[in-house]
């Protein structure tokens, strides 16, 4: 590409919205940045036609006129990538929002920007290379301690290799002070810079082969997905997205948690930003913020920006992939982010595709959705017995309207992802929460992951978790004829499976968020909860066959005793279900003498 000085400078010949068109720009590339007007908005490329280009502007452009100049940058659109991300809230573009707040108070002006990263903090870097050293992308320079969990681990920059000549001591650096220096000359810092629209690189990808635990009984036992996989979370208007993905970030078993607020509503993410800071880590007792980005563009922000956003969030992501931590992306949600990409297309008078979004949208979508997955991290370690693996595992909200899921986006979302968890409108309304449809809802993990499952879950975990998708899959059956002949014309067995799946819902498939020993459930947890509602039905099944009513069945107390081990503590549970396991059976014993 041009350096800048070679660049010609062009003049704006045309506004519309956040669009403009330049003549005289011979010599600029497709995604490059552009400064436009006396305010130096930034700007992307998106169009290239003779000597007139057509480009994106990540602000408003409203009173600029015919004539201001158009300067381009000789870059693409990047983010700087090194230690004191964590903890930050950065907008669209990776501008940090604290920062511009105290230049220009509540409200952003127009033109500002500032460095994403502080270069005036000083942080204590641990040399781990040493002079002499062959190192090649990927390989760890040193350490910096970015909060009290996480260590930062400085990378080699992609492309960069050699012997390296110098490396500083063990002290304190900014982000800009050079670290090390190759046998080339080539100088090394913190930070570097990386094109957002660029997967970084990997060694190669793995199988997906153990769980993203997310402490929700429902997507861990019915639908789990794998670290490295992806799952979208479409729903309605209210039926807890955004919750189910702020419990994610907070409960999952992810080292870092990205999450992009792309499109959504202002007080959505404003409840975001003020909550998230007050959160603790339940893993560390530390601030949850301490291991959380946050990139924030909500819909009163310009479009353009909200196309970026989630570009700049999945390569923060990569980053600390590449470190060879497990990383979890919240994107909420990327209806907004097509949405964008159809207003876009529509000013660029692009043939539209079906409901107007572009026709590219289902390339654009699986090319976001393929920089997920588990990898081999680059490096020399790659090759050595003990390389380092990093996870990037995206969750992806979807916004259909009306909640109709045969919408465009939710269909290729739904093509490309690995899982679809489809939140329900009615089980919101009735305070249902996860308001997870078990019916609509499946995994595509289930091969992958069941190893696993079978060498670290309970040991009736496979066989349970069967044995209640058959129940709830009978009685969904059974649900519609009782809707024509009513619940009196079934069998005692037949309506045994009516109240147990019942059971099923209110003590398993459904948590309490506000409840601290409900809100997150541990594997064991699950599994003693499975085990429980499971023996019960098999129990009452038994002894209907003997004879007894189910009406005598139902009034037994075991029942309100199993829906009481849901608010029990992790670590007590199991102690806890085997007492109620042997109440239950000496009544469904009691029972069954009596009869004789």
């Amino acid at each position: 590409m041009p350096s800048t000085e070679q660049q010609q400078i062009g003049s704006l010949t045309l506004i519309s919205g956040p669009m403009i068109a330049a003549s005289g720009m011979l010599g600029v590339a497709m995604g490059e940045i552009l400064r436009v007007g006396k305010l130096n908005l930034m700007g992307e490329v998106i169009r290239i036609d003779k000597d007139t280009i057509f480009a994106q502007v990540f602000e408003d452009t409203q009173g600029m006129y015919l004539g201001e100049s158009v300067v381009p940058t000789g870059h693409p659109l990047s983010v700087e990538l090194g230690p004191g991300l964590l903890g930050s809230t950065f907008d669209g573009i990776q501008r940090p929002l604290i920062t511009l707040q105290q230049q220009s108070g509540d409200f952003i002006g127009r033109g500002l920007t500032a460095h994403a990263l502080d270069r005036a903090k000083k942080w204590a870097f641990t040399p781990k290379a040493k002079v002499g050293d062959r190192v090649v992308t990927g390989d760890i320079l040193g350490t910096v301690p970015e909060t009290r969990t996480i260590e930062h681990r400085i990378l080699v920059p992609p492309g960069k290799e050699g012997v390296i000549k110098t490396i500083a001591g063990a002290g304190e650096y900014t982000v800009d002070d050079v670290i090390a220096t190759l046998d080339d000359g080539t100088p090394l810092k913190m930070m570097h810079t990386w094109p957002v629209k660029r997967p970084r690189p990997v060694t190669r990808k793995l199988p997906c082969d153990r769980p993203f635990l997310t402490g929700q009984r429902v997507l861990d036992c019915l639908f789990p997905i794998a670290l490295g996989g992806s799952a979208i979370v479409p729903g309605g208007f209210g039926t807890g997205k955004t919750v189910v993905e702020q419990t994610l970030s907070k409960y999952c078993n992810a080292d870092i948690i990205i999450y992009v607020g792309c499109g959504e509503r202002g007080n959505e993410m404003a409840d975001v930003l003020d909550e998230f800071p007050h959160l603790k880590d339940p893993k560390s007792g530390d601030a949850l913020m301490n291991r959380t980005v946050l990139v924030v563009n909500t819909s009163n922000m310009p479009v353009a920006a909200r196309d970026a956003s989630v570009y700049t969030g999945i390569t923060l992501a990569e980053y600390y992939r590449d470190m060879g931590y497990d990383v979890a992306l919240m994107a909420d949600s990327t209806s907004r982010w097509a949405e964008a990409l159809r207003e876009i297309s529509s000013r660029l008078e692009e043939m539209p595709g079906e409901e107007g979004y572009p026709t590219y949208l289902a390339a654009r979508i699986s090319e976001f959705y393929e920089r997920s997955g588990r990898v081999v991290c680059s490096g020399k370690e790659a090759e050595s017995e003990h390389p380092r693996y990093g996870s990037l595992t995206i969750v992806g909200a979807v916004s259909p309207p009306g909640g109709d899921l045969s919408e465009p986006v939710t269909q290729t979302s739904q093509r490309v992802a690995g899982a679809l968890w489809a939140l329900d409108a009615s089980l919101a309304y009735r305070r249902h929460y996860p308001s997870i449809n078990w019916n609509r809802s499946y995994s595509l993990y289930f091969a992958e992951l069941d190893p696993w499952f079978r060498e670290n879950a309970p040991k009736t975990w496979m066989e349970n978790r069967a044995a209640i998708q058959a129940l709830m899959q009978r009685d969904a059956e059974l649900q519609e004829v009782v809707q024509l002949v009513g619940p009196d014309a079934l069998q005692d067995q037949e309506r045994l499976i009516l109240e147990v799946a019942r059971m099923i819902r209110e003590v398993f498939l459904q948590q309490n968020a506000f409840s601290d020993d409900d809100a997150h459930c541990s594997l064991e947890k699950g599994g003693a909860l499975l085990d429980a509602l499971t023996e019960f039905y098999e129990g009452a099944r038994h002894v209907l066959e003997q004879g007894i009513t189910l009406n005598r069945v139902m009034e037994l107390p075991v029942r309100e005793n199993i829906a009481r081990l849901r608010e029990e503590p992790n670590a007590k549970v199991v102690a806890r279900q085997k007492v109620v396991l042997e109440e239950m059976r000496q009544l469904f014993a009691d029972l069954t003498s009596r009869k004789g």
